[in-house]
C-alpha cells in the first residue's frame, strides 16, 4: 500500500495539473481516492482551479516582425544579393550536372556487375552508390526549386 501511493500520485499528476478542483477522499476503510468531483462528505479540497491556472500569453502587435533585425545590423544591397543568388544557382547547376554524370557511371558499373553474375553481396555497394547519387540529385533539385 505504501509503495502504491507514490505511484498513484505520479500517475495522477497530469490529471491533477489539468483539473479545476481536486478532492482527496478517505473512505471508512482508510483507502484514499483522488477525484475531480466530491464523492462523499469525507472529501477535502487539495487543489483548486485558481492555483493551476496559467496566465494567457501576451499578444504580439499585429505589425511586429517575427525576428526583427537589430538597429546596427548590416544590410546587403539588392544587386549584391541577386549576384550571390546567381552564383549559388550556377554552383548548384554544376553540382547537379556532376551528380548526373556520377549517377550514369554508377549505373553502368552496377549493370556490369549484374551482367558478370556477381553475388548479391558484391552488387550491394554498387546499388548503394546508385541510390546515393539519386538522393543527391533530388536534394540539389530541391535546393534549385527553393531559389527565387
Amino acid at each position: 500500500m505504501t509503495r502504491s501511493l507514490p505511484a498513484l500520485l505520479i500517475a495522477l499528476l497530469p490529471i491533477l495539473a489539468s483539473a479545476q478542483t481536486i478532492y482527496k477522499c478517505v473512505d471508512a476503510g482508510g483507502s484514499t481516492t483522488y477525484s475531480s468531483s466530491k464523492l462523499d462528505k469525507n472529501c477535502k479540497v487539495i487543489s483548486s482551479g485558481a492555483e493551476n491556472a496559467m496566465p494567457a500569453p501576451k499578444a504580439k502587435p499585429a505589425g511586429a516582425a517575427a525576428n526583427p533585425s537589430p538597429a546596427g545590423f548590416p544590410r546587403v544591397q539588392e544587386d549584391a544579393q541577386k549576384a550571390r543568388d546567381g552564383d549559388r544557382r550556377h554552383i548548384l547547376e554544376q553540382e547537379l550536372a556532376g551528380e548526373q554524370r556520377s549517377l550514369e557511371q554508377a549505373r553502368k558499373d552496377l549493370s556490369e556487375q549484374q551482367a558478370a553474375g556477381a553475388s548479391a553481396d558484391r552488387v550491394a555497394p554498387y546499388r548503394d552508390r546508385v541510390g546515393q547519387h539519386e538522393r543527391n540529385i533530388q536534394a540539389i533539385q530541391k535546393e534549385l526549386g527553393n531559389l527565387k
